[in-house]
């Protein structure tokens, strides 16, 4: 598989961004990363600073579908990537939201975001294999490669998830892929959210081919518990009546069911849009093991995902809410972010919980120093995105 710029060419934009970082670093100015500009309101504001485009450099470089690895660009369409995947039959196992018709495959990585399915296959993180980068000095380096057991010394290519652009330039990375499931059922129902985290957390527990959930309901009352089963199609054959019996649960039509976990990937469900203007709609990571939780001043619906470990909230915006939405994680051993908020929201406001108030991720501030000192000693990356 070529890509769709030459290697003549694609050096050529290589030595563009260096000189862009290069003086940037002299000048003492940050560049602002981008490419289809589908998450630049994902993190906090990175405001005027220059834009250093990515989209020119793009292309898959190489993909190996009986190695189950894709090597892309960064400016690479992630939907041009699917397409490449869906004729082999593969799939990008993490599935990277795109909000929006122009996400990139540097994009979904910088922003380190997994949709649905992360419960049962792990994080964005977990499938990236290598990557190629421009760091703040204009280094051309490269870490890891194209398979899973390759890694000498720390593992540079893994910090570049949910790095936001504020690390480096990622110019390549080769990530795993996965066959698409033989079969997929989805099964819905209505359940309180105590009785679906409770028989949920079970199931996980178990050989069932459970692939995702979500509960979509009043903190208060009872909500629908959809739940997707992915794998051998004699293994769901099996599980459907031993699940339906516990929860009397339903079979969703096959496109019903497609629309409603794409439209959760992508956020397009009215429970995660329509936010007010004085609203933030609010992310809470949350251990395995927590139960519901009572969310002071908001009646509005909650959405849980990944068995209830994420679970989305729309309430008002303003610091103090945010205080207690942190508090709130906090006592669970978890953490809270403002991900997405309404027009009438202050833009500039912190949208991430600092290290420094996560009690177990104290000593991550210092690594985190020493990593930006060592690949952007000038600060050319330093736009604020992430703490």
């Amino acid at each position: 598989m070529g890509a769709s710029n030459s290697r003549s060419s694609m050096n050529m934009h290589i030595d563009l961004f260096r000189e862009q970082i290069l003086t940037a670093a002299k000048n003492k100015t940050s560049l602002s990363i981008e490419g289809g500009g589908t998450k630049s309101w994902y993190g906090n504001t990175p405001n005027t600073f220059s834009k250093l485009d990515t989209r020119a450099y793009s292309g898959i470089l190489e993909y190996q579908p009986e190695e189950l690895v894709i090597t892309a660009c960064a400016g690479t369409p992630l939907k041009e990537i699917e397409a490449v995947l869906a004729e082999k039959n593969q799939i990008l196992a993490f599935e990277p939201p795109h909000f929006g018709e122009h996400a990139t495959f540097g994009g979904a990585i910088a922003a380190g975001l997994a949709g649905p399915n992360r419960i049962s296959v792990g994080n964005l993180r977990d499938f990236v294999l290598g990557a190629r980068i421009l760091d703040g000095k204009g280094q051309n380096l490269s870490f890891g490669g194209q398979v899973m057991k390759n890694v000498a010394g720390y593992d540079v290519s893994r910090l570049m998830p949910g790095s936001m652009g504020t690390l480096a330039l990622l110019l390549e990375a080769s990530v795993k892929v996965l066959p698409k499931p033989a079969a997929t059922t989805t099964l819905r129902c209505q359940i309180s959210q105590e009785k679906a985290l409770r028989i949920l957390n079970e199931w996980a527990g178990q050989p069932l081919p459970l692939s995702a959930s979500c509960w979509i309901g009043n903190v208060s009352g009872d909500g629908q518990l959809t739940i997707r089963l992915a794998g051998a199609a004699a293994a769901i054959k099996a599980a459907i009546p031993f699940m339906c019996s516990l929860v009397n649960a339903s079979e969703v039509e096959p496109q019903s069911a497609e629309v409603f976990w794409n439209n959760l990937r992508e956020h397009q469900l009215s429970s995660l849009e329509n936010i007010a203007a004085d609203q933030t709609l609010y992310r809470l990571s949350l251990p395995a093991a927590c139960g519901p939780l009572t969310i002071p001043g908001t009646s509005n619906e909650i959405v849980l995902e990944w068995h209830g470990q994420q679970r989305w909230i729309k309430a008002a915006g303003d610091e103090d809410t945010f205080t207690l939405m942190k508090q709130l994680a906090s006592s669970h051993g978890g953490h809270a972010t403002r991900f997405k908020q309404g027009m009438n929201v202050n833009p500039v406001f912190q949208r991430f919980t600092l290290l420094s108030e996560q009690v177990y991720s104290k000593a991550l501030e210092a690594v985190q120093e020493r990593l930006r000192s060592a690949f952007d000693p000038a600060g050319v990356f330093a736009t604020k995105r992430l703490p």
